[in-house]
């Protein structure tokens, strides 16, 4: 009987060892090599911010193609492409801004005056327009036209414009341009060559007038 009871003692043993191993393989920790990695897992919850980059910020408004924007806005074609003439004038603060320094970058030139009231009016509009779309590749140089360049810090802080602001009291830059009327704006396109001409005010904060510049900006 002594080796029949062996036997039974043995099975029972080869028995139990197959169970626990069964057990521990249903119930691996979590470093196991059977275990989903790590990384498998923090990148399928990982919320989608953390790898990708902030997007710019959005514009509500329709989208016009640059032709539709420009006819929109009853803005005049150079009938031969021609480069912006460049320019190195004074600001109210002591600086200088240079036209080739914008290079680049879509530039908008806006001939003015403080005693100018359709400048006034499409003013603000343009201050808008300067902080849309600053950030992508656009600025916007005001030239006062002012015989008292005095005037000019005074009215840019009491209407809190931050866009560029040059002098050009003797009107020698503005003769260049060939201005006749205030206000007059040139828009630059990135390589420096003129794209289109307005002469009097417009809605700078139109659905045109956004869809222009980020037509110029791509």
């Amino acid at each position: 009987m002594r080796p029949l009871l062996a036997i039974v003692i043995a099975l029972t043993l080869v028995a139990v060892a197959a169970a626990v191993g069964l057990f521990a393989g249903e119930h691996r920790p979590p470093g196991d090599a059977a275990s989903p990695a790590p990384a498998a897992t923090v990148s399928a919850s990982a919320p989608a911010k953390a790898t990708v980059a902030p997007a710019a910020k959005a514009r509500a408004g329709r989208v016009l193609p640059l032709p539709d924007a420009i006819r929109e806005l009853e803005l005049i074609k150079p009938a031969r492409s021609k480069r912006a003439e460049d320019f190195s004038l004074n600001t109210p603060g002591s600086g200088k801004v240079r036209l080739l320094d914008y290079r680049g970058q879509v530039v908008l030139i806006n001939f003015w005056a403080t005693w100018c009231p359709p400048c006034l009016e499409e003013m603000p509009a343009m201050e808008r327009l300067y902080r849309q779309h600053r950030e992508l590749g656009f600025t916007l140089v005001a030239v006062s036209v002012d015989a008292d360049s005095k005037l000019v810090a005074p009215f840019v802080t009491a209407h809190k414009f931050t866009f560029p602001v040059a002098l050009d009291p003797s009107m020698s830059m503005a003769n260049t341009y060939g201005v006749r009327a205030l206000p007059s704006t040139f828009i630059v396109a990135r390589d420096g060559t003129l794209a289109a001409l307005a002469i009097g005010p417009r809605h700078w904060d139109n659905d045109a007038a956004h869809s222009l510049i980020e037509g110029l900006a791509r």
